[in-house]
């Protein structure tokens, strides 16, 4: 088979994102890049082009351009999917554009800024039976599968309590230096309703789901916009309910001063726990009732053979959040090449349209809980 070809909208000149998404997709050598509209102007956007070594021809001036032109390529030259690295309110109309004209979909999180935008793209996807891959990374990690996977087998009895955690402090300073480093995300026009709760709170509401393989169903959540002329959250603490019974709480905040990136969770089961920390990717901590605390780690005794399968290097050298942003291409790329050789696909293992909706509504359900005094709302 050969290599998949993506095309990409956004990610020029400057990006995080961009480039952490060309690095992740090409590190299993499965996936090139072959086009772009990389910015909202031509110049720039071949600008970026150029600096990739992509033909100018194949770098465009809008999204729209790129979609329509590369469909109208022979087959064996045109792109086989798009992956959009946008900022939030740029990422309906490129997926809704791509999904109408054929092209199968990556997208960053959150997936829309509306619930009805989500549902769109959600129809859309079951409509015309394209792929639709969300860019959860922390999924792709070996560990959280292990944990996924732990779950689903009965290994932790029944699952009874959960505690997530994502905190940050790059939020800490005043509104308009944040608003000077990332100016979108300080705008509810182009971030959505959501702050903190789109940008982090919906990892952490994803990996949740994720690994329990359950949906939260009620939360009652406390906001914070911490900081003169706030508008959009920077903090929250959430309670929560799964549709499997389990309660849990969520913490999130941008404003944490001293903390980095850490997302962590706690499952707590009638036979056992598990404890994982995105800082210490590579560790899962397992507590049982009947026998001595495991420090399981991937390549390792008492991993599932699966979980071995996603880790790409020997045990001791720790991977991180490229390789589990990574996986995720390496996962959709998998499903992708199945379908257009007409194989027949397992269940995909990357968080899907659904997924999107889930954390759009989460957002929502959140917001409308918050302004109600964290009255408990359903998702």
């Amino acid at each position: 088979m050969r290599k998949l070809r993506m095309g990409m909208v956004g990610g020029g000149i400057g990006s995080f994102m961009g480039g952490v998404h060309r690095k992740a997709s090409a590190m299993d050598g499965m996936i090139e890049l072959v086009c772009g509209a990389f910015s909202s102007t031509a110049e720039k956007s071949r600008e970026t082009g150029k600096s990739l070594y992509l033909p100018e021809d194949r770098c465009y001036g809008s999204f729209q351009e790129m979609i329509l032109k590369e469909k109208e390529l022979p087959e064996g030259e045109r792109m086989d999917f798009v992956a959009i690295v946008t900022p939030n309110h740029l990422h309906f109309e490129p997926a809704k554009t791509a999904l109408e004209n054929g092209f199968h979909v990556v997208c960053d999180k959150p997936m829309t800024l509306t619930v009805e935008e989500a549902q769109t793209l959600e129809k859309l996807v079951e409509k015309t039976g394209l792929l639709f891959a969300l860019t959860h990374n922390y999924t792709g990690n070996a560990m959280v599968k292990q944990a996924r996977m732990m779950v689903e087998n009965g290994d932790l009895g029944e699952i009874r309590k959960i505690h997530v955690q994502y905190l940050q402090g790059w939020m800490a300073a005043e509104l308009d230096e944040q608003a000077a480093i990332k100016p979108w995300r300080a705008d509810p026009k182009k971030s959505g309703i959501g702050g903190s709760l789109a940008d982090i709170g919906t990892h952490a509401e994803n990996l949740v789901s994720y690994i329990t393989g359950s949906t939260i169903s009620e939360i009652a959540a406390d906001l914070g916009r911490i900081g003169e002329g706030r508008v959009l959250d920077n903090d929250g603490n959430i309670l929560f309910r799964m549709k499997n019974g389990a309660k849990g709480t969520m913490s999130i905040s941008q404003i944490a001063v001293g903390e980095e990136n850490d997302l962590s969770i706690r499952v707590y089961g009638s036979k056992g726990s598990i404890q994982w920390n995105q800082e210490d990717s590579t560790r899962l901590y397992v507590k049982w009732t009947d026998r001595p605390e495991q420090t399981l780690t991937p390549d390792g005794n008492d991993i599932y053979k699966e979980v071995r399968a996603v880790s790409r290097i020997p045990k001791g050298h720790p991977e991180g959040y490229l390789e589990a942003f990574a996986t995720i291409y390496r996962n959709f790329g998998r499903h992708l090449m199945s379908v257009l050789e007409n194989k027949p696909v397992e269940k995909p293992d990357y968080p899907t349209v659904s997924d999107g909706v889930n954390g759009v509504q989460f957002i929502y359900a959140a917001v409308k809980s918050d302004k109600n005094n964290a009255a408990w709302e359903k998702v």
